[in-house]
């Protein structure tokens, strides 16, 4: 018993893994959020549909409230990336990650008006370390500053993920994980796709390969686990443990970039690193 929480666990953690390079890459990609976003859809939508064939995975909606209930996660996904990037665009990928990472506070206060489950005094605690984590990050509190604006847009992103997620949730026990990312990423493609009328597309060629690998290796394969390790974790508590995603984040920027952070943004990142510790330890029990 324990060790299938340890392998559940883990498969999270790699998952976080794999979609903690979109900070990296949403920073350093040479082309505005909505082409890296419509770039990204479209090519993990390639991905995963071909997978889904090797592995014989049926596509089918099954009602039509599920196609609905489709469409509003899509939009809050779509809606999700874009901000997000634009909060790493605007300031770093410590800061743009991190900010992100209000979303389990989010969470934890929703997810008891989408289920039946009682809000968790402790989720609440934990996801407010997380926000006091996040306190840290703030250079100063003034719309004229760019710091300040990624930190708006992260924590827009963030409640746009928490109900992306939370849309999402009851789904996961109908559908097999791989064939819900991509309707996701079909509804999200479809969404952007308005912007081939009007964005410049000039230097798509030359940042072809590092769209290919944000397709990949964070959408296709990193989504595709976290969504299916909904079946075995609420969404706040996947929320909380997925929160390391800002470290391995910053550590990947650090090793490939060399963006140091500052020692205010240590502070927040260890409080948030706690959270994630003591929530793994505690959905064991």
């Amino acid at each position: 018993m324990v060790s299938a929480h340890i392998n559940k666990v883990s498969l999270l953690f790699l998952a976080t893994l794999f979609i903690s390079t979109s900070g990296v890459l949403g920073k350093y990609i040479a082309l505005s959020p909505e082409i890296i976003i419509f770039c990204r859809a479209s090519l993990a939508a390639v991905l995963i549909y071909t997978f889904c064939r090797i592995k014989k995975i049926d596509l089918k909606i099954k009602t039509k409230k599920d196609r609905i209930a489709f469409v509003i996660s899509g939009f809050f996904m779509a809606a999700h990336w874009v901000t997000y990037f634009y909060a790493l665009k605007l300031s770093n990928v410590a800061i743009g990650m991190l900010s992100m990472y209000t979303f389990p506070v989010i969470t934890a206060l929703l997810e008891p008006f989408f289920s039946k489950q009682q809000r968790s005094p402790m989720h609440v605690f934990l996801a407010f370390l997380v926000l006091i984590g996040v306190y840290f990050l703030v250079p100063n509190f003034s719309l004229q500053s760019n710091l300040f604006k990624g930190i708006l847009f992260g924590v827009l992103s963030a409640f746009c993920f928490a109900l992306r997620n939370l849309t999402l949730k009851k789904h996961v026990q109908k559908y097999n994980g791989s064939m819900l990312m991509l309707h996701q990423m079909i509804i999200v493609t479809v969404l952007l796709m308005p912007i081939l009328f009007f964005s410049d597309f000039s230097n798509f060629e030359s940042q072809l390969p590092l769209l290919i690998l944000i397709a990949l290796l964070t959408t296709a394969i990193g989504h595709t686990i976290l969504v299916s390790s909904l079946k075995h974790f609420s969404v706040a508590t996947a929320s909380i443990i997925s929160s390391v995603q800002p470290i391995f984040g910053i550590a990947i920027a650090y090793f490939f970039v060399n963006e140091i952070p500052n020692f205010s943004t240590f502070i927040g990142g260890s409080l948030i690193l706690v959270t994630v510790v003591i929530e793994s330890i505690r959905s064991g029990k």
